[in-house]
């Protein structure tokens, strides 16, 4: 299966429909009058249809286990077609698309299933996934305009050579992904007054400036000491995110330092400097964190 432990869990909605044709009015007559020799055709499917998908992980190899949280089903009669739409939501990591259409197909398989007594020529169409919302596309907004990133990594060994930057290019990977052009990548050693520099001086010329490294809890590490007194706004929501996510996965995560906040209308962040650490501070708030760029001064304030 896709790996899909580096995605947040979000509200995922998807409705599907699907289309039992039926060849005579008599048929839809017994469907709405209960007189199916089979049993209450609507009913019965529509349980079979809850069932398919609370399982779909079973029929689909690729599809993962998930809390199903919420299945409806309506039925909409036209003429000698029923249409079947199932709505699915879950709070998780992946969406439930193929959940609801697994659902209204089987809703449909078993009411042909059901109708055949009594109508030889049921035909069973247009089975589609009607809208999803709740994914990663769902949070990706265009900006004002496009957006720059200034991204400096913080370490005495990496600016003196004796190591490789994986952090930092981590971050502008994550970045590009997110549709933000990379305007300055800097490499300094772990001082504050170079630390603040560069952030005073990138925050008047770009929208995103990202720290890596300094976070952690050994003598040199001062990017939160060098950052923090020349925040104008802080932004605890985003730092809880960050360790929040980092701690489901590594119970080290909680020693990090990592801090956000604004300078004029630009967002800036300190990350930690390992490369895992950096990459998962990235997808624990990107692209959702743009979003800011919305309610900043000189914004659109529409949500």
């Amino acid at each position: 299966m896709v790996d899909i432990t580096h995605k947040i869990s979000t509200l995922r909605v998807a409705s599907a429909q699907a289309i039992v044709k039926v060849s005579k009015q008599e048929t839809i007559d017994a469907l709405e009058n209960n007189t199916v020799p089979k049993g209450n055709v609507f009913e019965i499917a529509k349980a079979a249809g809850l069932l398919a998908v609370k399982n779909t992980f079973n029929v689909i190899p690729d599809c993962h286990p998930l809390p199903v949280e919420f299945t409806g089903v309506s039925y909409t009669i036209d003429g000698l077609s029923v249409k079947i739409e199932m709505t699915v939501k879950t709070i998780y990591k992946t969406g439930v698309e193929v959940e609801s259409m697994h659902g209204a197909s089987v809703i449909a398989l078993t009411m042909y299933d059901m109708l055949k007594p009594i109508d030889k020529q049921v035909e069973i169409g247009t089975i589609k996934l009607l809208e999803k919302s709740g994914g990663k596309s769902s949070y990706r907004k265009k900006h004002r305009s496009q957006l720059t990133a200034s991204v400096i990594v913080c370490s005495d060994s990496i600016s003196e050579g004796k190591k490789e930057d994986k952090a930092g290019k981590a971050i502008i990977k994550k970045l590009e992904e997110s549709g933000v052009s990379i305007a300055n990548y800097d490499i300094i050693p772990d001082e504050i007054k170079a630390i603040r520099e560069k952030a005073v001086k990138y925050a008047s010329e770009n929208n995103l400036v990202i720290f890596t490294g300094g976070t952690g809890l050994s003598y040199r590490d001062v990017t939160p000491e060098a950052l923090i007194p020349i925040l104008e706004r802080r932004i605890p929501g985003v730092e809880e995110a960050i360790r929040d996510y980092g701690q489901e996965r590594m119970p080290y995560a909680m020693l990090s330092r990592s801090v956000a906040g604004t300078i004029g209308d630009a967002l800036v962040l300190a990350l930690p400097g390992s490369t895992n650490g950096a990459k998962e501070s990235m997808d624990a708030v990107f692209p959702y964190l743009l979003h800011v760029f919305k309610i900043l001064k000189g914004g659109n304030h529409d949500s």
